[in-house]
């Protein structure tokens, strides 16, 4: 037994230094600088032509934001329809859903940008949500379809039996049970808009309206091609702050969603 755990806890933490070394190592690099260490990096991250500035941070919290709470609203109504309820095609229209994770999303980020056009939001942060909350849902309502479906059906017959209808038991006692569900899909769907590239990348034309993670890429050409290594670090590394801490705050919640019904199906 003590030879077991051994082993599990051993390779528990070599996949952890596996895992940590890159982002360690990004965060050494960038207070690293010629005379010793220091902030140098950082400050020509926010002051050097092409880094990065306070409108290119909005822009990825507003990105965020909406996409994030596009793919809970959709998901939370998508995942207690599949749920809860039976109609014609029900399990037809699920396995459709999921089939769309098997097309590779950047095939259709021009056919996307082209229908974004007719519509006029084409170079628009409203637009690129609207891509990224497409590609968030096929995950995003199978992990809220199974969420809702390990939800005890005698709670929810109990607040139909008290006068509640379908709406009303799914605010007042279903979104609470799925909290779990509901906070693993928020941090999925954060992290796939926060760290996105190659979406913005097709869909932004306008400088003004570049995400962080294109203004980061962005200075490696923004000094006659010579890239500046150090401050590219620092933009990694402050990136991958947020995402760190969140994970961290949240953890909790997120490894119960996993085992509490967002995996069961």
């Amino acid at each position: 037994m003590k030879l077991a755990r051994t082993g599990y806890y051993s390779t528990g933490a070599a996949l952890a230094v596996l895992f940590l070394f890159p982002l360690l190592w990004s965060a050494y690099a960038s207070v690293r600088t010629p005379s010793g260490f220091g902030l140098e990096n950082y400050a020509r991250l926010f002051t050097a032509d092409g880094g990065i500035r306070p409108h290119h941070v909005l822009n990825s919290v507003v990105v965020c934001l909406l996409t994030v709470g596009g793919t809970l609203l959709i998901s939370t109504l998508g995942g207690y329809a599949f749920g809860r309820f039976d109609f014609p095609g029900k399990n037809a229209l699920f396995l459709l859903t999921l089939a769309i994770l098997m097309v590779p999303y950047a095939t259709i980020l021009i056919a996307l940008y082209v229908l974004l056009g007719w519509v006029g939001l084409a170079d628009s942060l409203l637009g690129l949500s609207l891509v990224l909350i497409m590609f968030q849902l096929p995950f995003a309502i199978f992990m809220m379809r199974n969420s809702f479906e390990a939800v005890p059906r005698e709670l929810e017959e109990s607040a139909l039996v008290d006068g509640c209808g379908s709406v009303g038991v799914l605010l007042r006692v279903m979104v609470h049970a799925v909290r779990p569900g509901i906070v693993t899909v928020s941090l999925f769907a954060f992290l796939a808009s926060w760290s996105e590239f190659f979406a913005p990348l097709i869909m932004l034309n306008s400088t003004d309206r570049f995400t962080l993670m294109l203004a980061v890429v962005n200075m490696r050409t923004a000094s006659f091609g010579a890239i500046d290594y150090a401050a590219l670090e620092a933009g990694v590394t402050v990136m991958a702050v947020p995402c760190l801490v969140l994970f961290v705050l949240l953890q909790r919640s997120y490894v119960r969603g996993f085992m509490s019904g967002a995996l069961k199906g």
